[in-house]
């Protein structure tokens, strides 16, 4: 019996079987030429809306296997939604800034940067940060994540930033911004403030108590 005519599924010519290694950028390339998730969205158009606000990685190397368990995770949870009938639209995203990134690029500049402008690091921050969304975003769609990979949102885009610009102006006007102290975390070697979650604590045994 053949089960694929029994549930009426299409044909394809990417049948289940070995030789991954060849099929893999085979499939691949038929979803890029057919287009296969816009297709998806010309197919649900009007439907309900179903939007995965997704928390960007970082744009500091390659992916990881959390990383890449993240991003398959909420691919799972896109799909499960389109097939449930809704327009499930899915933005890529990265984060880049921050301090991962400039990390990254210290450990590259070494000594060099205690000579830089602060204005040149930034830049060499920006550049390093595009050269890997394209390498994550390759990366991704090995994976078979889905998504408008094309037109992704990216925290150092100007248009990104004139919009948060803009927000602040916002809570100025409204009264919800003000100046005070507060203690922070600073990195001596990076010469930064530090995120609590980027603070990580060992246990250590001391005779001082």
């Amino acid at each position: 019996m053949d089960y694929k005519a029994t549930l009426n599924l299409p044909k394809t010519d990417f049948p289940m079987k070995a030789n991954l290694v060849q099929r893999e950028p085979e499939l691949l390339k038929f979803w890029e030429e057919k287009k296969i998730y816009h297709e998806i969205r010309k197919k649900f158009a009007g439907k309900p809306k179903y939007i995965l606000h997704d928390g960007p990685p970082y744009a500091n190397g390659h992916i990881h296997l959390g990383t890449a368990l993240n991003k398959i995770l909420k691919d799972f949870v896109v799909k499960v939604h389109s097939m449930g009938g809704f327009d499930a639209v899915y933005v890529p995203g990265w984060d880049c800034h921050g301090l991962p990134i400039e990390h990254q690029v210290g450990l590259e500049l070494g000594p060099q940067k205690l000579l830089m402008k602060k204005s040149e690091i930034r830049k060499l921050c920006r550049d390093f940060a595009t050269k890997y969304v394209d390498i994550q975003r390759e990366e991704f769609k090995r994976l078979g994540v889905f998504g408008d990979w094309e037109n992704p949102y990216l925290t150092m885009s100007y248009d990104y930033e004139a919009v948060i610009i803009r927000e602040l102006g916002k809570f100025m006007a409204n009264g919800g911004l003000y100046k005070g102290l507060k203690p922070v975390y600073w990195c001596f070697s990076c010469q930064t403030a530090l995120a609590e979650a980027e603070v990580e604590y060992h246990d250590r045994s001391s005779p001082s108590i």
